[in-house]
């Protein structure tokens, strides 16, 4: 048994933990980290970078079979070599563990613990016991703690489910070689991302929804990419339930039967993938013990500073059960650490929060869907531009999609803009300046925009507040 003290003890080792861990550094406090797998979190091992870097290959091939709309140009693409591409996404992964995660806590000189930790103590003396895979234990008191443990994924109580066997985000960017077929549980960003990569790898895939695509987002969202997925060869499924899973022992497919739109329908492939959404990591941690609650979902229950009921422990990203983006997680990291040694004050802000689903087209949003503004009791006006009218969605001769801008009656202040949309990202990040300036629908339709750029869009956008967009001319 051995025994250390810190000022900050940090349970996680992904972008909230790093973002506070790099702060408290450079505050010049003594920082201990606890990881119980392996080092940088969900978005570099298993989350946002190889699903992203899959996605990117999957275009690559996709483009490459489908450029009959560009005239004089042909291309070809074969069977895709999953081993190989599986064994690409790792060196990536492993390159970046090592340069953003692993050699940068060396270079800030951090104490790194290997082990699985949970509280112990009081609420006055808050303790960590850390059991490493050795058979040691490590006590380890500090004057504050942070919990940045993350989320995984969530998978539903569907009778014969677990003994049917299902692949989840995580498993599933593992496999050597595509599927045939592919079942997919879910309509959220995970689900479509990874209905897209595997039809463009080349399986045959169908989705099965509850409500619809992207429910949180526009329903023009949802028409959108319905669409392109249609367009695709996706199958997707709304209105759908399912009731029990089980696997066809004379060809090893999974069957899936399902509610679908108050009948019932039988669905079969060789492969089910769980995409409901995900849960914070909190088991195990013994949170009770010292004074600290969860929620339903297990989230650790913090206020808007990110402080939990125990005034010396805090909490960041996705274990707060708060919006699930890495850039989220680093925020919270460094906030807390702010709030914990400084007295910061300072609170967490969602309303100018981007958020982007990475399918082709993309979604990108930032602040208030029309629904959101109604419920909160504004008056709204809003526009909506299909992309036939945004000259670089011309060139490039895909005009799937749209940009919404939602304004405030009367005074026009911008509120919120969605797009479906070639890096419709891009379009997100510009909707974050464009809100936190508290600009109105004039001032971006009078403002400088580069023709041919994407983002001339919302110029455009804006202007069809007041100027019928098919009576515009190019750069008008």
């Amino acid at each position: 048994m051995t025994s250390e003290k810190y000022d900050l003890a940090i349970i996680g080792s992904g972008g909230g933990a790093f973002a506070a861990a790099i702060r408290a550094t450079g505050l010049g406090k003594r920082v201990v980290m606890v990881e119980r797998g392996t080092v940088c979190g969900t978005c570099v091992n298993t989350g946002c970078v190889p699903s992203k870097a899959l996605l990117a290959a999957a275009e690559a091939r996709h483009v490459a079979l489908d450029t009959a709309h560009f005239p004089g140009v042909r291309a070809s693409a074969g069977p895709v070599d999953m081993t190989a591409l599986i064994q690409g996404k790792d060196a990536l992964v492993e390159s970046m563990r090592t340069e953003k995660y692993v050699d940068l806590a060396a270079d800030y000189d951090w104490d790194m613990v290997e082990g699985n930790a949970s509280f112990t103590g009081s609420m006055d003396i808050p303790l960590l016991q850390v059991a490493s895979s050795d058979g040691g234990m490590h006590t380890i008191e500090a004057g504050h703690y942070l919990v940045a443990t993350g989320a995984s994924p969530f998978v539903p109580p569907i009778p014969g489910l677990a003994e049917a066997g299902y692949l989840t985000s995580t498993t599933a960017m593992e496999l050597d070689e595509v599927p045939e077929t592919l079942l997919i549980l879910g309509g959220g960003y995970v689900a479509l991302e990874m209905a897209q990569l595997f039809s463009r790898l080349g399986s045959r895939v169908t989705l099965l929804v509850r409500s619809r695509l992207a429910s949180p987002e526009e329903p023009e969202t949802s028409k959108a990419l319905a669409s392109v997925f249609a367009d695709e060869g996706i199958r997707v499924v709304r209105r759908a339930t399912v009731d029990s899973v089980e696997r066809d022992e004379t060809n090893g497919s999974v069957v899936a039967s399902a509610s679908v739109a108050g009948g019932k329908e039988v669905f079969r492939a060789d492969k089910l993938l769980v995409a409901t959404g995900r849960r914070p990591v909190t088991e195990g941690l013994n949170l009770d013990s010292v004074g600290v609650a969860t929620g339903a979902s297990g989230e650790i229950v913090v206020d808007s500073r990110l402080a939990t009921a125990n005034p010396r422990i805090w909490a960041a990203g996705d274990v707060t059960g708060h919006r699930e983006f890495v850039y989220v997680a680093a925020a919270h990291g460094a906030m807390a650490v702010d709030n914990a040694f400084i007295d910061a004050g300072s609170e967490v802000d969602y309303r100018h929060l981007p958020r982007v689903t990475f399918t082709s087209p993309s979604i990108g949003a930032v602040g208030m869907t029309e629904k959101e503004v109604i419920a909160a009791g504004i008056r709204c006006d809003c526009r909506v531009l299909p992309l036939e009218y945004v000259p670089r969605a011309v060139v490039n001769r895909d005009t799937r999609g749209f940009i919404k801008v939602v304004a405030e009656l009367g005074t026009g202040r911008i509120l919120g803009i969605s797009a479906v949309a070639k890096d419709a990202g891009e379009l997100a990040a510009a909707g974050v300046y464009i809100l936190e300036a508290g600009m109105t629908t004039a001032q971006v339709a009078a403002a400088w925009s580069p023709y041919l750029t994407m983002t001339e869009g919302i110029r455009i956008a804006c202007k069809a507040f007041n100027t019928d967009p098919t009576r515009l001319s190019c750069c008008a």
